[in-house]
């Protein structure tokens, strides 16, 4: 038999979540109560929750505030991603990817399917990399939340998961920019 591999410790990871809404308020997000509570469940931390309105210098800039602390491991947002007028998540995150992450999207509406059919197509939920930190973009529904979370998040979020995870390439998420920076010297 095949030598199994040593069982790994669980590494908490610090995870703010962003809700995108222009009617939601603390005491009413569940959205953001749902990714909230799952990921402390799973034993990360919350570092920190906030609502912004659905305008992409609102989006953005909350988002850089957190890529540019070192405390902040991973952003979860949550609304917005839909096609109407108001939906700008993804317009207002995408620029600050330096890597997309296409099979989020793609994973993310096989499992959508499964349970709301074709209506997945309404969401453009997107996900990268940014300033060394993991940007995922979810639709504004709580089931929409826990599908992510349940069904990608709580596994790829987990350095115990086998055979891959992100938990384990962050210390090299930033190797682009380091190697960029030497060549410049």
């Amino acid at each position: 038999m095949a030598d199994q591999p040593a069982p790994r410790a669980f590494i908490p990871l610090s995870i703010a979540v962003l809700t995108v809404s222009d009617t939601r308020r603390p005491e009413d997000d569940r959205s953001g109560d749902t990714l909230a509570q799952r990921l402390t469940e799973a034993g990360h931390r919350l570092a920190a929750r906030s609502i912004v309105p659905d305008e992409i210098p609102a989006i953005r800039g909350q988002v850089e505030v957190w890529l540019r602390d070192p405390g902040v491991d991973v952003v979860l947002t949550t609304g917005g991603t839909g096609f109407t007028g108001r939906d700008v998540t993804p317009e207002a995150l995408e620029p600050l990817f330096e890597k997309r992450m296409d099979g989020f999207s793609a994973i993310f509406h096989r499992i959508s399917y499964e349970k709301i059919g074709t209506s997945t197509l309404q969401s453009r939920a997107t996900a990268g990399v940014a300033r060394a930190t993991y940007v995922f973009v979810l639709p504004g529904s709580p089931g929409a939340c826990r599908d992510a979370w349940d069904g990608i998040l709580a596994q790829q979020l987990d350095y115990r998961h086998r055979p891959c995870n992100f938990v384990e390439i962050m210390p090299r998420l930033d190797e682009h920019l380091r190697r960029g920076a030497s060549i410049a010297v």
